[in-house]
């Protein structure tokens, strides 16, 4: 299951919003620099999946904001229902 969001570094809290048009936002606290904000998306996506981080890749935007990650392990119904918990608006 590949997965598109927009990835924001420097956040006050590790965060995952998804807007009423669906795109999916996460706010992480690490800076983006040395892959530091990479990892902690990866980290922070795992943990909210309930998937190993081993599970998760980083496909593209590894230096931009908007980043294609592979969801391994993650069907598309439970993605679904996962986003709905987060959608704001």
């Amino acid at each position: 299951m590949i997965l598109h969001l927009r990835a924001k570094p420097n956040a006050r809290a590790n965060q995952l919003l998804v807007a009423a048009d669906g795109t999916v936002t996460v706010r992480v606290k690490a800076p983006p620099q040395e892959g530091q904000a990479n990892a902690a998306l990866l980290a922070f996506l795992a943990e909210v999946l309930g998937v190993s981080r081993s599970r998760i890749e980083l496909l593209s935007g590894h230096t931009t904001p908007f980043k294609k990650v592979d969801l391994l392990d993650v069907d598309e119904a439970h993605l679904a229902a996962l986003l709905a918990k987060y959608r704001v608006g």
